[in-house]
């Protein structure tokens, strides 16, 4: 895979050009800055009542443009009471785009990579352990199974991405695709699958097992499930932001890393008593 060629293809479809992620979300280009603003308020880092993502997807800026650039964007989220995230890539500019961020009030979540492989060349055999079946999640019942398994396995509550799922599958159940793995009737692991169109990538998000399942293969399962229904559906790549944890088994299948990931999160300021 030329990874040059593809992470450039990776900015012009799901930064430059990137669609709407989810119902009530709204993706504009405002000068060198495309963002996407989603409908109500809360939720945690960038998500709205429902669930939806709000932030900044790509910017095109240098060292005489950034500062202003960022001081208008934290003027439009802040004056909808909006909490928002700027997505930095690594080979982003300015090179000092995170000081700068920083410097304006934004603060750092934890760094992931960006690693993407082609569909055709990962496994998509779901080897699932003796007694563990593997469900399609559907509908509100299956939404709940994931959000069990995502509060054991990350250890918070993922309230935000149970109602950005459910938003999706009732609005536009063929953008996203998800399966939670039973091991009777208890649920052990769980991830989605974004399906944006008019696009190449596939996204894989929310991969998640409870720590007493952990090193049986269902992280792996989820990976082929996912990766034969996006092939299916004719995606070219398939996309993650992985982290320390996963990434290790994602080279192991294949994928090879493109770049790194850090969200820097602005929180607007209380209202006034």
């Amino acid at each position: 895979m030329d990874t040059e060629a593809v992470r450039a293809l990776f900015d012009r479809q799901m930064r430059r050009q990137a669609p709407a992620d989810g119902p009530g979300a709204v993706v504009e280009r405002v000068g060198a800055v495309v963002r996407q603003t989603a409908t109500g308020s809360g939720g945690g880092p960038g998500a709205a009542s429902d669930g939806g993502w709000n932030g900044v997807l790509w910017s095109d800026l240098d060292e005489d443009s950034a500062d202003a650039a960022i001081s208008k964007q934290i003027r439009h989220f802040t004056s909808l009471g909006l909490e928002f995230e700027w997505k930095v890539y690594s080979h982003d500019t300015p090179h000092d785009l995170p000081r700068r961020l920083a410097a304006a009030g934004f603060a750092p979540e934890p760094p992931e990579t960006l690693m993407v492989a082609e569909a055709a060349a990962l496994p998509r055999e779901v080897a699932l352990p003796e007694g563990v079946r593997l469900v399609a999640v559907t509908d509100a019942a299956g939404v709940e199974l994931m959000a069990e398994v995502h509060e054991q396995a990350f250890g918070t509550d993922r309230g935000h991405t149970r109602e950005r799922l459910l938003a999706q599958l009732a609005a536009a159940p063929g953008s996203v695709a998800a399966g939670v793995a039973m091991a009777g009737d208890v649920p052990v692991s769980a991830a989605r699958m974004e399906l944006p169109a008019g696009t190449e990538f596939a996204g894989l998000w929310g991969g998640g097992t409870v720590p007493a399942w952990r090193g049986r293969g269902l992280y792996r399962a989820l990976v082929a499930f996912r990766t034969r229904l996006a092939a299916e559906r004719g995606y070219r790549y398939m996309q993650v932001d992985a982290s320390s944890l996963s990434r290790p088994i994602l080279r192991r299948l294949g994928f090879e890393e493109l770049s790194t990931t850090t969200p820097y999160v602005h929180t607007p300021p209380a209202p006034s008593p």
